[in-house]
């Protein structure tokens, strides 16, 4: 492209404070440097941990490098950061070493990379890239420890390496997903991150059977994706688990076929579930974060087969405890990254899932919006007003 090799000047929506509205600039991407890509993003979805981290509510640092020297400020305090990791765009150009994707390539940013060289990509049991695993720290590129985004000279940092609240975003190609050219990017972008995090829990980690019981505790994005992950693999029962009742008419469309509050009842939620089930559900997957719900998860399982797993992130000082009984019992548990998904060797057949309408991914994405109106979107996901907003860049 004629753009390639020359500094882009382009819109992007930067985080000046933690918590404050976002602010339209124009910001200059540079180009790519080795085994980089720059891409032009075309749609962008927000997601709650864009939220999550905008607000402050998590104690993190940015990384910067001068003089060689590594520097650390907190999220808000003296940075201005591009934030998001869910989107869909295509190749604009590539960087020295890049040999699998090439411009015009349709692709998904994914928070988390896979470099297909390390122990953990080489395994077909782990997802977790030793290079590239999601590091909310690092604020600037792997490769020179630099920013690709100022703004009158002065950088603007890197959010989880995608930073996809920008017209044009350089990120690593590890971190790159093609897929199929034919795939409409406007639906296929939420893959990027929560709902492959939800239904790779469900499909790849939970397993439930054809005719199981599963429940899902939790009935935001992640959870309604696990839950779609559900009813995708034949599941006869599909219980949700949420504090909010409302949420039962939605969940419905996912395949809910019951729905538990557990405010409504005196005992434990885990008992009320096993008094339902005859003994316990067969699969739990748990998606809020919260770790009584994390127990409640596993200790609704049955004896004997019952498989729980565990999505949310809990508060880093949170403690698991239950009885190694459920254990010696044979229910098992356990954790999921980004629903087990290799990004560059396993999300191409997600978006294939949807091209064959295995994978219904429209009733996820309930708004959308100019991308110049993005703080919308953010009071949308704030009022918990819907799943997903889809952004148009060029509007």
């Amino acid at each position: 492209m004629a753009t390639a090799g020359k500094v882009i000047k382009c819109k992007a929506a930067v985080a000046w404070e933690a918590g404050k509205p976002l602010s339209i600039e124009e910001v200059e991407v540079a180009p790519p440097q080795a085994m980089e890509v720059r891409v032009k993003i075309l749609y962008t979805a927000l997601c709650h941990t864009d939220v999550y981290f905008w607000e402050a509510k998590v104690s993190t640092q940015i990384i910067v490098y001068v003089s060689q020297k590594r520097l650390c400020f907190p999220i808000g305090v003296k940075t201005a950061w591009i934030c998001n990791d869910e989107a869909g765009g295509i190749v604009e150009s590539v960087g020295e070493g890049v040999t699998e994707l090439v411009p015009g390539d349709h692709v998904l940013p994914v928070f988390t990379g896979e470099c297909k060289d390390c122990a953990h990509c080489k395994s077909e049991e782990s997802n977790l890239c030793d290079l590239l695993r999601i590091n909310v720290d690092r604020g600037v590129m792997i490769g020179d420890g630099q920013s690709r985004f100022t703004i009158n000279g002065k950088p603007i940092f890197h959010f989880v390496g995608t930073s996809t609240f920008s017209e044009y975003t350089v990120i690593h190609v590890g971190c790159l997903a093609k897929i199929n050219p034919e795939a409409p990017l406007d639906k296929v972008c939420v893959l990027s991150c929560g709902i492959s995090t939800g239904l790779g829990a469900t499909l790849n980690v939970a397993k439930p059977k054809k005719g199981s019981t599963v429940a899902i505790f939790g009935l935001g994005a992640v959870g309604l994706a696990a839950m779609e992950g559900a009813r995708m693999a034949g599941a006869s029962r599909i219980i949700g688990v949420d504090l909010n009742p409302a949420k039962y008419e939605q969940a419905k469309k996912f395949g809910c076929t019951d729905f538990v509050n557990p405010k409504d009842h005196t005992k434990p939620v885990q008992e009320v579930l096993v008094e339902m089930t005859n003994g316990g559900v067969d699969r739990a997957v748990e998606c809020t974060g919260h770790i009584d719900a994390m127990i409640a998860a596993f200790e609704c399982v049955h004896d004997g087969w019952g498989v729980a797993v565990l999505v949310g992130v809990p508060h880093k000082e949170a403690v698991f405890k239950t009885y190694p009984m459920n254990f010696l019992n044979e229910r098992t548990l356990k954790g999921t990254f980004f629903g087990n998904y290799k990004p560059r060797t396993d999300l191409p057949e997600v978006v294939e899932m949807y091209m064959r309408k295995e994978l219904e991914l429209e009733k996820f994405i309930t708004h959308s919006v100019p991308f110049s109106q993005i703080n919308t979107a953010f009071d949308l996901m704030l009022k918990g007003e819907g799943l997903r907003c889809i952004m148009r860049m060029d509007q």
